[in-house]
């Protein structure tokens, strides 16, 4: 076990994003020192972390000399963007080295909106390829770890992004999530981590030609304050007319809520340490005036089957096309089991597609009436803390890998296929000292009233970070 931080005395110091802008603003740190210390900070743990996919250190150096400001409310607070998102001058690889590294010609939609809010990219991160599996192992880029304790998982796909905020390289990554993959990163390492709203905020082309869209982008924080700042931001460089304004956020909203509790995932219960521990949030929440109603879960056992089909339509479309998708250069013999699988599983099924699918798209009438009845839900982020490496490795057979990945994120599919927003907040750890991330859903729309009760959680029960 070793745990790594790379926290020290340099302009970073333990600051998140909103303290770094005001160091900014006093001018007691220039942008210049906040990308030098980002970077050494990267040198030193990336070795053992891994969570680095590309580097464009000169390019930050270059942006954070220039005199004259970009702009946007981040201008100069160091970054990194996830693997899967197009950054003009930066590859696209997608957690896979299954053909040649080409620089993207443009900022996709995503990257605009995020340069715009004034985060300066140090490059991209680490994730599991094509996003598919909860934990970044792959058989040639090495597993990513977790800062914790390097034993085990830092979780996915957005994994490099929890690793490195988590361990203090910088205060806030880009993640997506299709699956979980921002709030099982944000649960394994420590943080706060909101999927948002479908089309709260952009997708690029890729992911909006997807039949139901279900991934949204997002960030992993280490504080509330930073996940509200950054939607904040969003809301000013990019609209959601059919959504509700989250607007600015700063603290606990004054109403009590009425919060269901459910430790049953579509699949199983919790272990028993996460359902004792997900009770005990119960329990402060209670103590916090809110009306707690423990439920069982509403959602039919074949959503997870209707999942994975999908989910195994979308590894079939991208072996298939490889060759068109991602150039000439496209070598299917390097890809890992878990896609190969999923794209024979798919092959084998594609009759029952269609249906899935439909069911998918209906699965909101579910949950609608649930948030008719109750303002939030709470359920564990994961059904089990995070594994050790290897317990999802790729290069298994794929019916292990698969069974052990449905068993471990049964929880958190639910809101990437009804659109509603979930955060994962880090209020709960093992006896190990592990993390374990508890995760609250709302209507779609709901983002304010997420963040108004995590500010409210922050305050009552502030987690722990690493030093």
């Amino acid at each position: 076990m070793e745990r790594i931080s790379a926290f020290g005395d340099d302009a970073l110091g333990d600051l998140d994003a909103t303290g770094l802008v005001d160091a900014l603003r006093a001018g007691t740190v220039s942008k210049a020192e906040l990308i030098e210390a980002s970077i050494a900070r990267v040198e030193k743990v990336n070795p053992s972390l891994n969570g680095l996919a590309y580097e464009a250190f000169d390019r930050a150096k270059a942006r954070a000399g220039r005199r004259r400001p970009h702009g946007g409310f981040f201008d100069g607070v160091p970054s990194f963007l996830k693997d899967n998102v197009a950054v003009a001058g930066m590859p696209t690889m997608n957690g896979t080295d299954a053909w040649d590294k080409v620089p993207a010609a443009a900022d996709g939609d995503l990257a605009r909106a995020y340069l715009a809010t004034g985060l300066v990219p140090l490059g991209k991160t680490q994730m599991s390829e094509f996003g598919f599996s909860a934990a970044a192992e792959h058989p040639r880029l090495g597993a990513v770890r977790n800062p914790w304790n390097t034993d085990h998982t830092a979780g996915a796909s957005s994994s490099g992004s929890g690793a490195f905020v988590a361990a203090g390289v910088v205060p806030i990554a880009h993640a997506n999530d299709g699956g979980g993959s921002i709030r099982i990163p944000a649960s394994c390492n420590g943080l706060v981590g909101l999927k948002p709203s479908r089309g709260r905020l952009p997708l690029d082309r890729d992911m909006r030609q997807m039949p139901v869209r279900i991934v949204a982008n997002g960030v992993v924080t280490r504080s509330v304050r930073d996940t509200a700042a950054f939607y904040r931001e969003m809301e000013k460089v990019t609209a959601a007319p059919k959504l509700r304004p989250i607007g600015d956020v700063t603290g606990p909203g004054a109403q009590r809520l009425r919060i269901a509790v459910c430790t049953q995932s579509i699949t199983r219960e919790a272990s028993p340490e996460v359902t004792e521990l997900t009770l005990s949030t119960a329990a402060l929440l209670e103590r916090l005036g809110h009306r707690i109603t423990v439920i069982d879960n509403p959602v039919p056992a074949r959503f997870m089957d209707d999942f994975l089909l999908y989910w195994s339509f979308l590894a079939f479309a991208l072996v298939r096309g490889g060759r068109r998708t991602f150039g000439p250069s496209f070598d299917r013999g390097r890809l890992d089991n878990l896609t190969l699988g999923l794209e024979t599983f798919a092959a084998r099924n594609l009759h029952r597609v269609p249906l899935a699918t439909a069911r998918l798209a209906r699965t909101r009438r579910i949950t609608a009436r649930l948030h008719a009845t109750y303002d939030v839900v709470l359920m564990p982020t994961l059904a089990d803390p995070p594994p050790r490496v290897g317990h999802l490795d790729p290069t298994a057979p794929y019916e292990q890998i698969i069974e052990r990945l449905v068993d471990w994120v049964a929880f958190t599919p639910l809101q990437n296929a009804t659109g509603e927003p979930a955060i994962s907040l880090p209020l709960a750890q093992t006896a190990s000292g592990l993390p374990v991330g508890m995760m609250f859903a709302a209507g779609v729309g709901e983002e304010a009233r997420l963040l108004q009760l995590a500010f409210e959680l922050e305050e009552a029960q502030p987690w722990d970070r690493i030093r």
